[in-house]
C-alpha cells in the first residue's frame, strides 16, 4: 500500500489515539493504520499474559487505544515516551520503504516478485529475532519496520483476496514453505477493465486454479513494460496500466482499481502483521518483546558508565563501585530501576569489552571486577570507549565517563559528536586531577590533563548537554550525586546555555506545577550569580541563608542548587569572564521529542528522517510531539544559537494537541538547541499552566550533503559495500573522508574526495565481519566528510545487523514421555505431572529456551546426559491447574508450542511446524476436541 500521508500527520494521529481499532465507514487504511493496530493488539495481549503470569489483574485500556492508555495498562506509564518513540521508529522504517525502495518491485510484491519479496521478509524476521536475542532492540525495530511493508503490500498488490482467502498466508513468514502456485511468466492473468470497472479483470482460470499473481508497476512510460496478458498495479501514476490489458488490481485505498476489496485486504494485513509479531514474541519471550516496544516496568533510562582503568584510577573505580551499589540497592524493583546497564572500560592501548545487560547483578559484577592497572603513558583511549558506549546505548541515554587523563584518540572527536547528535544522548565527564583544580598530586604535575585536553571533554559535554565536572579524587564521591539524580525516568531540561568566553547575562526559565525537584547545574571558575524567583525574591551566590535555594553544593568547578518550588518565570543572572555552562532540570511527565526531517524527493512525497546534519542556509522541518499530558499544546518553538545571538522561531503547523510540524526558513549558522514553550491543564487545579522545555543536545547545519542507502544486513565473511554520495553547496576542494564502525571490522574507504560546488561525487565504504561474528550483532557505521581547513563537516550514521546464513527452518518437537494424573475428585488434594522430551532434530541448531506459557505448576528442564540436543522437561501441578503449555525456541528463533493436560483426557502436543492456522477448519477441530474433553469429564 503506497504511503501518501506526510509523516507529521502520522505522528499526530499516533499520539492522539486517532488511529485506534475502529474503522470508520468509507475510510481507507494505510501502512500506518495497519502497523499501529497490530502493534497495539499484540502489545496489549503480551501485557495481559504478563500480568496473568505475575498473578495481577489486567485492565484493558479504553478504545480507541492510545500510547498513554496502553502504557498505563501495561503497568509502565513512565515509559510512554520510549513506547511512542519505538512505535514511530518501526512506522518510519515501514513508511520509508515507499521513499527509499519505491521502484524496487520486491519490496512491494509487484511484478510477481513473490520469491524475492518473501526472501526479504524471512531474512528480516531472522535478523529481528537475532537482534532481540542480543538485546539490540533498536536494530530489531529497524528491521521489523522494513519487513512489515512488503508483508502488508502482499495483500493489497497480489490477488490473494480475489482468490477468496479470508485469513493471512502464514507461509509468507515460514522458511521453506510454499506461499502458493505462482503464475508462470508466460501465463496471462488479466483482461482489460470495463471502463472504470475492474472488478472482473482477473481471468477466471487464474481464480479457479488458485494461481497467485500481482500487478506490474512503472512510473515512466520508457520502463512501462510487462509481459503479454499480465495485470497492472493500476492508478494514475502507473504507466503499465495504460498498456493492454488496461487497468489494475491494487487495493491500496477504496478509490483504487480493486478498492471494493480494500477493507478486506487491510484487515487481513492487520492479522498478518499480528501473526508476524506473535512469531517474534514467541522467539523473544514476553519481557524482551515489551523491551523491543520500549515498555519497561522500571525506568526507561539506561545506566551507562565509561571508565578509565589505568593504575591512577584506583580511588575513582572504588567510588564508582559504591555509587553503582547504592543505585542498584535503591532502585531495583522500583519505578526508577534502570532498563539497561552498560559498562565500557578503557585503558591504553585498548578499550572494552562492552558489557550490556538488563540484569543488575551482572552489571554490578562487571563493575566489581574492574582492576586499576597499567597506564604509564597518560593519554588513554577515552573517546574509543565513549564511541562504543554511544553505539550500544539507546537513544536519549545519559552516559558518565570517568578519567584523569587526556584522550589519546582525539581524532574521534567529530565521530563522537556525530553519534551524540544522532542518538541525542547526554555525556557527563567526571575528570579528576586536572590542572584547573587543586589535586592531591597523585599524578606528577607534568602528567595532569592540560587545559587544551580538558577543553576537548568540555566541548563534548557541551555538545551533548552534559557536564564536564573537574574535581580532585577526594571530591569525586561528593560529585557523583549527579549520577543518582539523573537516573530518574521523568527528568526534563528546562533551560540550557553555555558561554565561551563568559559574560554577564540574564537567563529566564519557567517552572510549572508539573515540575518537582527543580535543580540548577553550573560549571565554571570564578562565577557569581543572582537567582530571582517569580515573586521577585532574590538570592545571590554568596548568600547561604536565603530561602530560594533548599540545598547548595559546590565541588571543584561544579555547582548544584536545589530550588524551592515556585511556579512561574525565574531569572538567573550570571556574572563571569570565564567560560561557564548553566542547566536547569526537573522531574515532570511533560516532555517533548522531535526528529529533523527532509521533504522526500521520491514519487510519493512525505518526509524522511535525517541521519545527517540539515542543510545550511536552506529551510528545514522538525516533527515534534509532546508526551505526558493529553491537554498539552505547543505555543512556540525556537532554534536557539549556542551563543544566544541567533534565535530563529519556527512556523507551527498544528497536527493535533500533542504533535506539530515546525517549519524554519533557515537553521542558525552556529550550534543550536531546540526550545519549546507551551501550555497545559494544571496537574493540581483547573487553571492553564505555561511550561518550557529544551533539548539538551546541540545540533548544527552543514553545506555538505551526504547520502547513503545500503542494505541493512551484513553476512559474516562476505564483503559488504556501502555506496555514498557527497555534494557541497559551499567552497569546493579536497574533502577529508573518515569512516569508523563500532565493532572495529576491517574496512576500506577513500581518504579524500575532490568536490566542485553543486556536483555530486560518489564513494564506497566496505566492511567485512569476521566469520565468527554472532548473529544479531549490531554495527554502527559513521561516514564523515570535512571541508578543507576544517571549516565545515557532515556525516551519516547507519546501523546494520549481522546475520549468519540460517539453514535450520524446522521448529523443535515435543514428545510426551509420561503422564501421571488422577484429577477426577477434589482438585486441591491431588497433583498431576508430565515429562516430555524436546529436541530440535539431528540437523537443528538446538533448543535454546523452554518457557511455561500456561499453568501454575513447577517446571524444570535438564539436558539429556546422553544427547545434548535433547532437553528433558518435567512439570507438576495441582489438579486445580489441570492444563499447561510450554513454548520451545531453538537457537535461530523457530518456535514450537506444546500443550498437555492433567484432566481425565489429554491434549496432544502441538508443534508450530505442523500446527494448523486459525482457519475455520482448525477452529472447528478445537471445538470438537473441547467437546470430547467435556464429555469425558461428564459435562454436557
Amino acid at each position: 500500500m503506497k504511503s501518501v500521508w506526510p509523516s507529521a500527520l502520522l505522528l499526530s494521529l499516533l499520539c492522539t489515539g486517532a488511529l485506534g481499532f475502529d474503522i470508520l465507514p468509507g475510510s481507507s487504511l494505510t501502512h500506518l493504520d495497519i502497523t499501529l493496530q497490530a502493534l497495539f493488539n499484540v502489545t496489549v495481549q503480551v501485557c495481559r499474559a504478563f500480568a496473568k503470569a505475575e498473578g495481577t489483574d489486567f485492565i484493558f485500556p479504553a478504545q480507541p487505544f492510545t500510547i498513554q492508555g496502553v502504557a498505563t495498562a501495561c503497568g509502565a506509564p513512565q515509559s510512554s515516551k520510549t513506547f511512542v518513540r519505538s512505535i514511530l521508529h518501526i512506522i518510519y522504517r515501514n513508511v520509508r520503504v515507499d521513499i527509499r525502495y519505491a521502484l524496487n518491485a520486491s519490496f512491494h510484491f509487484d511484478d510477481e516478485m513473490f520469491v524475492q519479496g518473501k526472501k526479504i521478509i524471512i531474512e528480516g524476521i531472522q535478523a529481528v529475532k537475532a537482534s532481540n536475542k542480543l538485546e539490540n532492540y533498536e536494530a530489531a525495530r529497524q528491521n521489523l519496520g522494513e519487513i512489515l511493508h512488503p508483508l502488508q503490500d502482499f495483500y493489497s498488490h497480489s490477488n490473494w483476496v480475489e482468490l477468496g482467502e479470508k485469513s493471512p498466508n502464514s507461509n509468507l513468514i515460514k522458511s521453506g514453505a510454499s506461499i502458493g502456485n505462482i503464475a508462470a511468466r508466460s501465463r496471462a492473468t488479466c483482461r482489460s477493465c470495463d471502463g472504470n470497472n475492474c472488478s472482473n479483470n482477473i481471468l477466471e482460470d487464474i481464480i479457479a486454479e488458485k494461481i497467485l499473481t500481482s500487478g506490474y508497476f512503472s512510473l515512466t512510460p520508457v520502463f512501462a513494460l510487462k509481459p503479454k496478458g499480465k495485470c497492472s498495479h493500476g492508478g494514475a501514476v502507473d504507466q503499465t496500466s495504460k498498456i493492454e490489458p488496461i487497468g489494475g488490481i491494487n487495493k491500496d485505498k477504496e478509490s483504487s482499481s480493486h478498492g471494493y476489496l480494500h477493507t478486506q485486504a487491510a484487515n487481513i494485513a492487520i492479522a498478518a502483521t499480528s501473526e508476524l509479531l506473535e512469531d517474534i514474541r514467541g522467539a523473544a519471550g514476553d519481557r524482551p518483546f515489551l523491551r523491543m516496544m520500549g515498555l519497561f516496568k522500571g525506568s526507561s533510562k539506561a545506566l551507562c558508565f565509561v571508565i578509565d582503568t589505568t593504575s591512577s584510577m584506583k580511588d575513582d573505580i572504588a567510588t564508582v563501585k559504591n555509587v553503582t551499589s547504592t543505585i542498584i540497592n535503591r532502585d531495583v524493583g522500583t519505578a526508577n530501576e534502570p532498563s539497561l546497564y552498560i559498562l565500557v572500560p578503557f585503558n591504553d592501548p585498548g578499550f572494552g569489552p562492552l558489557t550490556k545487560t538488563t540484569n543488575s547483578a551482572v552489571f554490578q559484577n562487571a563493575i566489581d571486577s574492574l582492576v586499576a592497572t597499567g597506564g604509564g603513558d597518560p593519554p588513554e583511549m577515552s573517546l574509543s570507549g565513549l564511541q562504543l558506549a554511544l553505539s550500544a546505548a539507546p537513544s536519549n541515554s545519559e552516559i558518565f565517563l570517568f578519567t584523569d587523563a587526556a584522550a589519546k584518540d582525539k581524532n574521534l572527536k567529530s565521530t563522537v559528536i556525530a553519534l551524540i547528535e544522532r542518538t541525542q544522548s547526554v555525556v557527563n565527564f567526571m575528570i579528576t586531577d586536572t590542572s584547573s583544580v587543586n589535586s592531591r598530586k597523585r599524578r606528577a604535575p607534568s602528567n595532569r590533563i592540560a587545559e587544551a585536553d580538558a577543553q576537548l571533554y568540555r566541548d563534548l559535554a557541551q555538545a551533548s548537554g552534559g557536564q564536564a565536572i573537574e574535581i580532585t579524587k577526594s571530591q569525586l564521591p561528593q560529585a557523583t550525586a549527579i549520577i543518582k539524580e539523573s537516573s530518574n525516568a521523568s527528568l526534563v531540561t528546562l533551560l540550557q546555555a553555555a558561554r565561551n568566553p563568559g559574560k554577564a547575562e540574564s537567563f529566564t526559565f519557567m517552572i510549572d506545577d508539573s515540575v518537582t525537584n527543580p535543580t540548577v547545574y553550573i560549571t565554571g571558575e570564578s562565577i557569581t550569580f543572582t537567582l530571582i524567583s517569580p515573586t521577585g525574591e532574590s538570592q545571590d551566590s554568596s548568600d547561604t541563608m536565603g530561602s530560594l535555594i533548599i540545598t547548595s553544593q559546590s565541588v571543584g568547578n561544579f555547582w548544584s542548587l536545589q530550588l524551592k518550588k515556585q511556579t512561574g518565570k525565574w531569572e538567573m543572572r550570571m556574572v563571569s569572564s570565564n567560560p561557564y555552562t548553566l542547566k536547569v532540570i526537573g522531574q515532570s511527565p511533560i516532555d517533548f521529542f522531535f526528529d529533523l526531517v527532509v521533504v522526500s524527493q521520491g514519487p510519493f512525497g512525505g518526509f524522511d528522517t535525517l541521519a545527517t546534519r540539515p542543510s545550511a542556509g536552506g529551510n528545514g522541518s522538525l516533527l515534534m510531539s509532546l508526551t505526558g499530558s493529553d491537554t498539552a499544546t505547543v505555543t512556540e518553538v525556537t532554534l536557539v544559537g549556542s551563543s544566544g545571538s541567533e534565535v530563529i522561531k519556527g512556523v507551527l503547523v498544528p497536527q493535533s494537541n500533542a504533535s506539530i510540524l515546525v517549519l524554519v526558513d533557515k537553521f542558525p549558522s552556529e550550534d543550536f538547541e531546540v526550545q519549546v514553550k507551551g501550555q497545559a491543564d494544571s496537574f493540581t487545579s483547573k487553571a492553564l499552566i505555561l511550561f518550557q522545555r529544551q533539548s539538551p543536545t546541540n545540533f548544527r547545519s552543514s553545506n555538505l550533503t551526504i547520502n547513503a542507502n545500503p542494505e541493512t544486513i551484513i553476512v559474516p565473511g562476505t564483503l559488504f559495500s556501502v555506496p555514498f554520495t557527497l555534494m557541497t553547496s559551499g567552497t569546493g576542494g579536497n574533502f577529508t573522508i573518515r569512516s569508523t564502525n563500532s565493532r572495529g571490522f576491517d574496512s576500506t574507504f577513500p581518504t579524500s574526495m575532490f568536490l566542485e560546488p553543486g556536483i555530486t561525487n560518489n564513494g564506497t565504504v566496505t566492511l567485512s565481519a569476521p566469520l565468527n561474528t554472532t548473529s544479531g550483532t549490531d554495527v554502527t557505521l559513521a561516514i564523515e566528510a570535512e571541508a578543507p581547513g576544517g571549516t565545515d563537516s557532515n556525516y551519516i550514521v547507519l546501523r546494520f545487523s549481522v546475520l549468519n546464513t540460517v539453514t535450520d527452518f524446522k521448529a523443535p518437537v515435543c514428545e510426551q514421555l509420561s503422564l501421571q494424573t488422577n484429577c477426577s475428585v477434589n482438585c486441591s488434594m491431588r497433583m498431576w505431572e508430565v515429562s516430555s522430551r524436546v529436541t530440535d532434530g539431528a540437523d537443528g541448531t538446538g533448543v535454546d529456551l523452554v518457557t511455561l506459557k500456561q499453568g501454575n505448576g513447577t517446571i524444570n528442564t535438564t539436558l539429556d546426559s546422553s544427547n545434548e540436543n535433547i532437553t528433558l522437561v518435567y512439570y507438576s501441578a495441582s489438579c486445580c491447574s489441570p492444563d499447561m503449555e510450554i513454548e520451545v525456541v531453538d537457537r535461530v528463533g523457530n518456535v514450537a508450542t506444546c500443550s498437555y493436560s492433567g484432566r481425565q483426557g489429554t491434549i496432544s502436543p502441538v508443534s508450530e511446524a505442523t500446527k494448523l492456522t486459525w482457519s475455520p477448519l482448525f477452529c472447528l477441530s478445537i471445538v470438537i476436541v473441547g467437546l470430547h474433553i467435556l464429555t469425558k469429564m461428564g459435562i454436557q
